[in-house]
């Protein structure tokens, strides 16, 4: 089998702010933003990496999602247990901060973990973790 990861999906409450963390602070490209019923999904992805995306898309956009569920799904995003994706880079710690002089809120500086790496961790504006580690 030849398989690769093409795109996952992070929620977003705000378009415009995850537009700007994203493509601005990250500094990933924007591959697609569509609008469609007062909502937006926004794919971007990191440069010289066509084939692997992030689409930030409205969470209660699921026609089967109920009313009850989308609002867990509030609660979880404002405490920012929703959704997480990891990211790697070649240096963690100046890639951090360069995150904390943007304002991304931090959660845990870089570390060299137990298991072998070392990370960091912030949150995008809609609470999304990111754990960004160094590839060594």
């Amino acid at each position: 089998m030849d398989i690769t990861i093409h795109a996952s999906f992070l929620p977003h409450d705000d378009p415009d702010a995850s537009l700007a963390f994203y493509r601005d602070t990250l500094g990933f490209e924007v591959r697609n933003d569509v609008g469609y019923g007062g909502m937006r999904w926004i794919t971007v992805g990191p440069p010289g990496q066509p084939g692997t995306s992030i689409v930030l898309h409205p969470p209660a956009a699921d026609p089967g999602v109920t009313d009850d569920e989308r609002r867990t799904i509030a609660e979880m995003m404002a405490k920012g247990t929703y959704a997480i994706i990891i990211l790697a880079t070649a240096n963690v710690d100046g890639t951090f901060e360069r995150l904390q002089a943007s304002g991304a809120e931090v959660v845990q500086e870089p570390i060299d973990q137990p298991y072998g790496l070392r990370d960091c961790a912030i949150r995008d504006p809609a609470g999304n973790l990111i754990r960004i580690n160094e590839q060594r």
